[in-house]
């Protein structure tokens, strides 16, 4: 063999070689970036644990005393009213009094009926929001009394108990483990349908849990409901083989 062509045809090999690896390669990459994105849903019903119901009354005279005096009768109605319905006192927390003077704030130049206002927030916060449920349900009977209530711009505005779900670990890994299993079935189903197999996950998002009211409609918030949804959307890429 001519010497001259020995580096010539290594040459030639080597990159008839080198091509058919890049080939490969590129097929590699190809093959691999077939995936499928699916989602999994998992939703389950949950109670709530805790309820807060602010109770804001209300106290108006032009005598400072006679206010005063009107404010402490109307918590102690409010703290009987409470006791009738099977609510601990020791449940009971008096926060955010508060005072003014007509005079002092007077705008506008408006007739004033009441000179002074006093108010008063009594907090209550229970473990068991069925029995709050049922008491918020019946406090017409304070009205009844004599007591004056009043909104306020905690815990969403109203006069309304808030009812919260606190154990949202709990169902947080066996909701992922459903949302996960479902994005398979989803995946191995288009799968089938593609006539490919499935591989292993590509990527994945967990999503975020979302606490949202049983009866989803317009102005009922979940805050409001003793029962409400739990719900999780699981995002899994799986690879998908020939």
């Amino acid at each position: 063999m001519n010497r001259p062509l020995v580096p010539a045809l290594v040459l030639a090999a080597g990159l008839v070689l080198g091509g058919l690896l890049f080939g490969v390669g590129v097929a590699r990459v190809r093959a691999d970036d077939r995936f499928v994105s699916v989602k999994g849903v998992s939703e389950r019903e949950v109670r709530a644990d805790l309820a807060i119901w602010p109770l804001r009354i209300v106290a108006a005279d032009n005598d400072l005393a006679q206010a005063s005096r009107t404010l402490r009768e109307s918590e102690q109605r409010l703290r009987e009213f409470l006791a009738a319905q099977g609510i601990d006192s020791t449940q009971l927390a008096v926060q955010d009094f508060s005072a003014s003077d007509a005079f002092v704030n007077q705008y506008g130049g408006g007739q004033i009926t009441s000179r002074y206002a006093l108010r008063q927030t009594v907090v209550v916060r229970s473990t068991n929001p069925d029995q709050i449920l049922a008491a918020s349900q019946r406090v017409a009977e304070l009205v009844n009394a004599g007591v004056v209530l009043s909104s306020g711009n905690e815990y969403g505005g109203t006069n309304g108990p808030t009812f919260l779900f606190t154990k949202l670990n709990e169902v947080k890994p066996p909701m992922i483990q459903e949302a996960t299993a479902r994005a398979r079935e989803a995946a191995e189903q288009f799968a089938r349908d593609s006539r490919a197999s499935l591989g292993g996950i590509r990527r994945a998002n967990q999503g975020v849990f979302e606490i949202l009211p049983r009866d989803q409609a317009p102005g009922i918030s979940q805050e409001s409901q003793v029962v409400k949804t739990v719900r999780v959307v699981s995002t899994v890429e799986y690879l998908l083989k020939d």
